[in-house]
């Protein structure tokens, strides 16, 4: 199946779409280490860390819906070079010691311009493999791929943030993103799959029809929002419970386990027999989410915590790539970029929310309180699974500008 991926993508598409996506793992972990160190304020870093949170969790599904209208290579190219300008623009003013309103506006505008390689390049290798006539197992082996390449980079994007931090300083990290936005962000812009199919049309009538988000589109941008929560909770608590042992510096590796579990466990997906439903696939995995992340409640050692994160992550993937898979099936495709990029911020606005939150709690009342949090976002996307019925539309796709030119 993933032979029939990498043929159907091109071997250039995939680079430069990881190599684009990677900057945004970077920036979250880079701004905070880079305001901590230029100002000395944990509070400002945090607050810097929340606006460009906020401003990717806002602006990045504006990002979607502008690309399903105008198509993606305007967008991704006017985003990608903004990106890296707002970036290194924050560089440039934590290292010039900018009081905290500008850093926060900056990092705000570093998030709002984030140029959503990831969602983008999801629906662009899904609309690619429907244009070829694809089978739902091709797509899901799609869907599984590029799961798996958001996976490694969330796990190798902070990494290199704390290797230039160790080495150098927080800012070449973070410079080094801008330049991968600026290149790999117009590449991916400039490359010829930017032409991305678009949905038939008929009457403005029919086309109002064809543009409307079913309910369950709705359920499962909730269910992203509780997965991101359970990554904002299970990282505060994991920070919690590594200082209060003594190792600290565990915590980083501890969550780059657990990311490399659930990237191996998402390529395993494609390999999942068809005759298992989409809904049965969500299902089980909201189930293991709750399973397996109720022992994180009685961890009490680092051996342990690595054995219950790295069991936890063999969950994530599975419930995020059919949380992926199901929206592709049920929205229209003139919105298929916009609903993807809402799940990507949902997943940020959960994870900044969250931690936000059980950083707190954790500080009070220790790693345990803010574990419970993951496991309540975990129980809350089980209800959301088992709760919501998701119908499949037939839909029907065309080359993009073929409107124009009929």
């Amino acid at each position: 199946m993933y032979r029939d991926t990498l043929s159907l993508l091109g071997p250039a598409l995939p680079v430069v779409s990881f190599l684009g996506r990677l900057p945004t793992a970077m920036c979250q972990l880079g701004s905070l280490l880079l305001v901590a160190e230029t100002s000395g304020s944990l509070a400002t870093a945090g607050l810097t860390g929340g606006a460009l949170a906020a401003g990717q969790t806002v602006a990045g599904p504006v990002i979607g819906r502008l690309a399903d209208r105008h198509g993606q290579r305007g967008v991704v190219l006017a985003a990608s070079l903004a990106n890296a300008v707002a970036v290194a623009a924050l560089v440039l003013a934590a290292l010039a010691d900018a009081a905290t309103g500008p850093l926060m506006v900056l990092g705000a505008l570093a998030g709002a311009t984030v140029p959503q390689v990831g969602p983008l390049a999801r629906t662009r290798s899904v609309a690619l493999a429907r244009r070829s006539g694809a089978d739902d197992r091709l797509v899901g082996a799609v869907l599984s791929f590029e799961g798996t390449l958001d996976e490694v980079s969330f796990v190798l994007g902070p990494a290199l943030v704390g290797l230039a931090a160790a080495v150098a300083h927080p800012a070449a990290a973070l410079l080094l993103a801008a330049l991968l936005l600026a290149v790999c962000g117009t590449a991916f812009a400039l490359h010829p799959t930017a032409a991305a199919p678009a949905p038939v049309t008929t009457t403005r009538k029919g086309a109002a029809e064809r543009t409307r988000l079913p309910g369950s589109a709705y359920a499962l941008r909730g269910t992203m929002v509780l997965q991101g929560a359970m990554f904002g909770a299970s990282q505060a608590g994991i920070t919690a419970l590594t200082e209060e042992l003594g190792a600290p510096a565990q915590a980083g590796l501890v969550y780059a386990a657990m990311g490399v579990m659930s990237a191996a466990v998402g390529l395993s997906m494609a390999a999942v027999p068809a005759r298992i439903g989409l809904t049965t696939r969500w299902r089980a995995a909201t189930a293991g989410l709750v399973v397996l992340s109720v022992p994180l409640l009685f961890v009490g050692s680092l051996g342990a915590l690595y054995a219950v994160v790295v069991v936890l992550g063999a969950a994530y993937a599975p419930h995020l790539i059919t949380v992926f898979g199901l929206t592709e099936r049920i929205v229209p495709a003139a919105r298929l970029a916009e609903s993807m990029a809402f799940l990507t911020s949902g997943i940020v606005g959960g994870q900044a929310l969250a931690l936000a939150v059980s950083g707190r709690l954790a500080e009070g009342h220790g790693a345990p309180a803010a574990f419970a949090v993951a496991v309540g976002a975990a129980v809350a996307c089980a209800v959301l699974s088992w709760s919501v019925r998701v119908k499949s539309p037939v839909r029907e796709f065309r080359p993009a500008g073929a409107e124009r030119s009929g």
